[in-house]
Parts: C-alpha cells; structure tokens; sequence
C-alpha cells in the first residue's frame, strides 16, 4: 500500500504564495459584483412567475436565511481566512470524505456561475438585437443558439479569464469602478419604475399570493433569488489575499447581503408593480407564463420601454448596456471564485499539486485555465440562464450546510484560537444558518436535486482514483477498480431512471419506476461508501464513518422531494406543509448527528497546535472538549 503524504504542512505554506493585497472595500465590492449580476436582471420575472406578487415576501426570506448561513460564516472566516475558503472548511472539521463530497460540488457550482452570467449577457442582447439570432425559444424557455449564441458567451468567457489572469489586484481595482456602476443602475431602475407603479397588480388577479403558500419557498431556489445573493461569499473566498482578513472578511460578508436585501426587495416591488400583462403577451393573471413571455429575455428592459415615459425608454438603453456590465463584472469575479474552489481543491490533495501553480500576478494559473474549460462545457446540456439557476443555487447552497456546522465543531475543538467576530447567539444561529440551507436544498424540487445528485457522486470515482490510494487509504488497484465499477454503475443507474437532463415532469420511456430507481441510486451509493470503508485503513475508515450523516440527510431529502410539494407528482404524496416540516426534521436530525461527527482534523491540528482525533476511537472529541494542549478557557 502506498504511503500517506505526511507533510501537512504544505496546507498552510500554500497560502503564502498569494499576494495579500486587499482592503475591505475592495473585498466588500467583491461580494457586491457577486451580488449584483444576472440575478437582479432575470429574477424579478422569474419570482413573479413562480410566486405572483408574494415574490416580495421570497427576496425578504431568501435574504434572511443566506444571512444565517453567511453568519456563521463571518466567524469561520475571521478565524482562517483562507483562499477556496468555503471549499476548504469541511475537510477541516469533518475530514476527506464530506470535504470531497461537499468540495466537488461547490467546484462544479462555481465554474458554472462564470457560465450562467455569459448566458445571461447573450440572452438580454438578444432580445434587443433579435437579427444577430443569439437566442431561441424552447419549450417556452429562451436558449443559446448554436453557433451564434454559444459562440459568443464562450468569447465572454475568454474575457473573463483575461481579466483574472493578470493579478488579483488588478481585478479588484478593476472591479472596484464597475461595482459602482452595479449599485447605481439598479437604483435608478427601481426609483424610476415607480413611476409606472400600479398598486392593482399587488391585489388584483387572485391576490396577493394567487398561486398559493409553497411557491413563496420555492421561488427561493428555482427563480434566482438565492442565486442573487449567493455572491456574498466572494469575501470568504478571496480571504488569503486580503491585508487585513480577520477584521475585513467578516464585516464585508454580513454588510454584502444586507445591501443586496434591500436593492432586491425595493426592485421586486416596482417590477411587480409595473408589470403590463397585454404588452407582455399574456394574459392578465397569468403568472406561471410570464417566463415564456416576450419579456422572458429582458425583464426590465421590457418593462421601462412598456411604460411609454419618454425617460423611462431613455434609460432603457442605459440598462441595455448593464445587461452586458453587470453580468460579465460578476462573470468574472466567479471564475476566479472558480479558480479558487480548484485551488483549494488541490491543496487538500483531492487534485494534482499542479493545479496550485502560481503566475507571476499571483494567480493559480493552471486552475484558472480549468475552470475555464469546465465553464464553457455547461454551455451544451444547460444553454439557458432559467434552466442554470436552479442547479447552480442548489449545488451551492448544498455546500453552505458546512458553516452551522463547522462553527460549533471549531469552538469545541478549537476553543482557544483567536476569534476577530464571535458570533452571538450562535447556538441559536448556527443551526438555522444549516436548516436554512437544507430547505433551500429541498425547494429547488426534484427536477433540479435529480441532476445536483448526479453530478455530484459522479465525482466520488475520482476520490477513490486519486486521493483515497496516495493518502494510503487504500491500494491503488483497489481504487481504480473500484472507482470503474461505481463510474458504470452511477451512469447506468442514471439512465435507468431517465430524469437526469430533462426539464420533463416526467422521466423519459422505458424509464424503471422511481421507487425502483432510488433504491438502485441508494444502494449504489451505499455499496461505494462500504467497499472504501472495508478495503480502507483505520484512518480512512473513520472518515468514512464521519461522512454517514451527510448521506442519510441527503437520501433522505432526494427521497422527499419526489413525493413531496415540489415533486413531479401532480398529487403529492406529502403536501405543503406536511412535506417542509418533514424535511425540518430531518436537517435537525442530520444538524446534530453532523456536529457530534465533527473531529480534529491533521490538517486542522496543524493550523491550532492541538493533538488530532485518532481512529478507532483515540482522543475522543465528542462532548470532550480539547485535550491538553488546547486550553480550557473561551473567548
């Protein structure tokens, strides 16, 4: 058996690579360009059609619960600021297996975003510059034609990588002025779309919530309202490059998404209020087909040029040149978050140290060229920006589950390390930041979780190819013969059931029925995690063990979500809100059965100076506090 690559210390002299360069404007700007991009143009639409005018309600609930998660967050980050934070925090507190799992899938949601921005700036120039044949619609959903319309989001994606590759602090400078105009433009399209106003949109056509409760939660995740805040993280992200990240990480993370709640709720108000359903060409009432509509491409483009108030046409035309700023400035920003979420990747050994190599700016280079390509390939199953957002909200926010859970892992393990920000409250904040995070998971509905989850584990061949064999878990035989026979068995699975990459409310012909396509997925899943923990040494054995509760909850969830509300069935079999208070049971299950698996990680060893937790059962963690040599007292 190989021998584990002993030299943890290559964790933290990575970092110092880096140029620590960034003040907290700059890193706050950083999480307002993340914040302000395609989101804000396309998901007004997108909420109304799902939600009616209770999309209002939505952008004050999905601000609050993305301020819970990033909370716990604020205190993690002033703790380790770190490059690739949010990739690098689980395998910290609950080792190789959850990190990889939960890392991987943060990876692929974040090269992706750098796609769905590109996506967006094609689709709103194409509404205005319809000869240049950039979009098409399918199945009542606009799409990237080929080869104009691909073609030309891939240039933007080279853009993108030019403005990475030459340093962070040229990026940031950069970003600092075009953040400026993305705060302003919004401003100005709410205020003005007041002028337009109509208080009857809010109560006419079936009222306030005309189609219902559940559907004020689901446009959550499926419209793009999470997804607009997700760019808070940015400053957890660029944490290793900034001069001072133990006061600055914090303050930018919370300060990015209270700015962003009250733009998003001011502008939801006035696009709602201003909506014309006749100019639209839909009819009055007719929410769910307002994302099939003419105004499907360019929401508020639409909307002012709707108003006939000469000003208001006039600043069409400004807005028309945000729809390629705003996009392309958070487009960016995401690839490098990308590069990043490789970056940190590597350094946990789940990819080649290749991918750490640093150019002369300072830049993860090879990294960056990666995330590139990545980017560009969900141009071919996903060319839409309506049909990205929901996969990319809940890849991400499956990975956010971790600051609930890392928090109290770390001021039991670690309670004496510096604490620049210490949550308050945080036995309260910590497990809604992770409950708010599940439901978020369980609101994208089936349809999206089905292609999350196949993407997702498709990734655990390369664990057992790669990292699992050179950290001596297991022989390297046994990796690749393992990782083949769990590759085919996941793809044959997935075809079997004939959900993954479609947008049908029902699986394709010929599929196996869904009972019998979870159990196939359940036990695939499950034969996997067992052959690695028995052909496994002790160490990797224990990380196995601690993986099992992130499994169970995310069985359980997937399981849920097809009978449940925001399932395929037409009648569930568990309605709103019987199926969200089953799915609240279950993320309290998981919560605590997830922080009492938390362990001293030689990684995290190394950064604290205190003993790591041993397997089979050496210097128990649990309900223990820290051995000696960590300290009694807390901050």
């Amino acid at each position: 058996m190989d021998e584990p690559d002993l030299k943890i210390g290559s964790f933290e002299a990575s970092d110092r690579k880096l140029h620590h360069a960034m003040s907290l404007q700059q890193l706050l700007f950083l999480s307002m360009g993340g914040i302000i991009g395609s989101g804000w143009l396309f998901a007004v639409l997108g909420a109304d059609a799902t939600a009616g005018p209770a999309a209002v309600v939505s952008w004050i609930l999905g601000g609050i619960f993305v301020l819970l998660i990033a909370l716990a967050y604020a205190e993690v980050a002033g703790m380790l600021p770190r490059s690739g934070a949010i990739i690098r925090y689980p395998a910290l507190t609950h080792g190789a297996f959850v990190g990889f799992i939960l890392g991987w899938a943060y990876s692929l949601a974040a090269v992706s975003v750098a796609a769905i921005e590109a996506e967006a700036v094609v689709t709103y120039l194409g509404s205005k510059f319809t000869g240049a044949n950039f979009t098409a619609t399918v199945s009542g959903v606009k799409v990237l034609t080929w080869p104009n319309g691909i073609v030309f989001a891939v240039l933007l994606m080279l853009l993108f990588f030019v403005v990475n590759i030459v340093g962070v602090r040229f990026l940031s400078e950069f970003n600092r002025w075009i953040t400026w105009w993305k705060l302003i433009i919004p401003t100005l399209t709410f205020l003005l779309l007041f002028l337009a106003f109509k208080g009857t949109n809010f109560t006419a056509y079936g009222g306030f919530a005309p189609l219902g409760p559940s559907p004020i939660f689901e446009a959550l995740a499926t419209s793009g309202i999470v997804f607009a805040y997700l760019g808070f993280r940015q400053a957890l992200e660029y944490g290793g490059e900034a001069r001072n990240p133990q006061r600055d990480v914090p303050i930018a993370t919370v300060l990015s998404v209270l700015i962003g709640m009250v733009i998003y709720v001011l502008l939801q108000i006035a696009f709602t209020g201003a909506l014309d359903f006749h100019k639209a060409g839909v009819a009055p009432g007719a929410w769910t087909a307002l994302k099939g509509s003419s105004w499907a491409s360019g929401p508020l483009y639409s909307a002012l040029n709707a108003t006939g108030i000469g000003l208001l046409g006039a600043f069409a035309v400004l807005l028309l040149i945000d729809a390629a700023i705003s996009p392309s400035g958070t487009g960016w920003i995401y690839l490098g978050t990308g590069t990043r979420s490789v970056y940190g990747m590597s350094v946990h050994r789940y990819f080649p140290k290749l991918f750490q190599e640093i150019n002369r700016f300072g830049i993860p280079w090879v990294a960056l060229v990666a995330s590139l390509v990545v980017g560009c390939l969900f141009f071919a199953p996903l060319p839409s920006w309506y049909s990205l957002v929901g996969f990319i909200t809940s890849a991400t926010v499956l990975t956010y589950i971790m600051g609930g859970l890392g928090l109290p892992v770390l001021r039991r393990a670690v309670p004496d390390m510096a604490r620049p920000f210490r949550l308050p409250a945080a036995s309260l904040i910590a497990p809604l930041g992770f409950l708010a995070a599940v439901m978020i998971v369980y609101w994208s509905g089936f349809q999206t979780l089905v292609n999350v989850y196949a993407a997702v584990f498709v990734g655990l061949c390369i664990f057992v190819w790669y990292y699992a064999p050179n950290e001596g878990w297991i022989r390297r035989d046994v990796g690749a013969v393992l990782g083949i026979l769990f590759l085919v068995a996941w793809v044959l699975v997935n075809k079997l059931g004939g959900w993954v990459l479609t947008t049908s409310s029902t699986a394709a012909p010929g599929s196996v029925s869904f009972p019998v396509y979870f159990v196939l997925s359940a036990a695939t899943l499950l034969l996997f995690g067992a052959a690695l923990w028995w052909f496994g040494n002790p160490t990797g054995r224990m990380h196995v063990e601690r993986s099992a509760w992130l499994v169970v909850m995310l069985l359980a969830t997937f399981l849920l979500s097809y009978y449940g509300e925001y399932g395929p069935l037409t009648k569930p079999a568990l309605a709103f809100p019987v199926s969200d208070l089953v799915e609240l049971v279950i993320g309290i299950v998981c919560y605590y059965w997830g922080v009492a698996s938390g362990f001293v990680t030689a990684e995290l060893s190394e950064i604290a100076g205190v003993p790591a937790d041993l397997p089979g059962g050496g210097r128990p963690l649990v309900g223990s506090g820290v051995a000696s040599g960590a300290g009694a007292g807390r901050r």
